[in-house]
């Protein structure tokens, strides 16, 4: 984190603190949330429903990003945090603090696309993907697209591609699915939060990038499936490992996990992109909340541990009535014993 805003989040932490020493009187615990701006939205209602049902708690979030996050939660800045990525391996040894990954629903990295007046719903393929993000792909007529779309009138527009800036959840996703399908992304930019894009332009906000998209025709980017379908961008359907296209639905993100649940383990850090199953989207994930395994005092570990239990009963129906795909029983379960742990 750089320093200016390190010191910002100081001060945010310490104007919580008062709040909840200030609170005229009422006995209330304020929590200090950072993570990802993809599901902010559904953790704001998260927050505001919980917080109806418990006023005593006040939870803050600060959409920071996901690598962000990790590194708040990491250096003992906040009280948990969230994300769309594992935190590194290397991270957490390094840390050499007990955090909990706690996957609490799933998310769709989406393919979006501006090609006005241009009819019919654009396909593609990992390896078709990879090399429009790679930059060998340059025009919307090239073979490899028309291939796939013969339905479809492609213009000779020049692709204009559209992605986050670094320490991003949806970079993760979107990297881990086209490393998997295409060695030469891989080789080239890489699997991670922050890969070596060789072409394309940058965004802090997955909102801001898909305003771009709206503006550019011939424009190419990535967000998470509730911000798509609520901008009214046109969506892409992925061909998944059984070889059908697939286009992002909660349905489709729900078989993704339930095609990859026999190999969850107890750390939760599954890839869930590239599943297997017809029915699969092959760019999902879970996204988590990042917990220290025994908070810095009992009562505020109380608190969230609270909270917790909230997430994986109402917060699951809240987050269903939204769109999003809650996760399939035989991981709650796991969730839910894992989270009763927190101190």
């Amino acid at each position: 984190m750089g320093t200016r805003r390190y010191k910002f989040f100081a001060v945010f932490l310490g104007w919580a603190i008062f709040l909840a020493t200030d609170a005229g009187g009422q006995e209330k615990t304020v929590l200090v949330e950072t993570g990802s701006s993809m599901p902010e939205p559904l953790y704001k209602s998260w927050i505001d429903e919980f917080h109806q049902q418990q006023p005593s708690t006040d939870i803050r979030y600060m959409a920071v990003g996901t690598g962000e996050s990790a590194r708040n939660i990491l250096a003992g800045s906040g009280d948990f945090g969230g994300g769309d990525a594992p935190i590194p391996e290397a991270q957490l040894r390094a840390s050499g603090k007990s955090i909990l990954e706690l996957p609490v629903v799933l998310i769709g990295i989406v393919i979006i696309y501006e090609l006005p007046d241009v009819k019919g719903e654009l396909k593609l393929t990992g390896p078709v993907l990879a090399n429009i993000f790679l930059g060998k792909i340059k025009a919307w007529n090239d073979p490899a697209i028309a291939k796939l779309n013969p339905e479809m009138k492609l213009p000779e527009l020049s692709v204009q591609v559209l992605h986050r800036n670094e320490g991003k959840g949806s970079n993760y996703i979107l990297s881990d699915y086209l490393a998997k399908v295409s060695p030469e992304f891989l080789a080239t930019a890489g699997r991670s939060e922050s890969p070596k894009w060789p072409v394309g332009q940058a965004f802090q906000r997955s909102q801001d990038l898909v305003a771009k998209l709206r503006g550019t025709p011939g424009a190419i980017g990535y967000t998470e499936l509730n911000i798509a379908a609520g901008s009214g961008v046109r969506i892409a359907s992925i061909k998944n490992a059984a070889g059908e296209f697939v286009k992002p639905s909660a349905n489709s993100i729900g078989a993704a996990a339930t095609a990859s649940g026999s190999k969850m383990n107890n750390d939760f850090r599954l890839s869930l992109t590239n599943a297997t199953g017809k029915a699969s989207y092959p760019i999902s994930s879970f996204t988590w909340l990042y917990v220290p395994a025994a908070a810095k005092d009992s009562g505020r570990g109380s608190v969230v541990a609270s909270y917790l239990k909230w997430v994986y009963t109402s917060g699951q129906k809240v987050a269903q009535e939204k769109g999003y795909a809650i996760l399939p029983p035989e991981v709650l379960e796991k969730a839910v014993a894992k989270a009763a742990s927190v101190r």
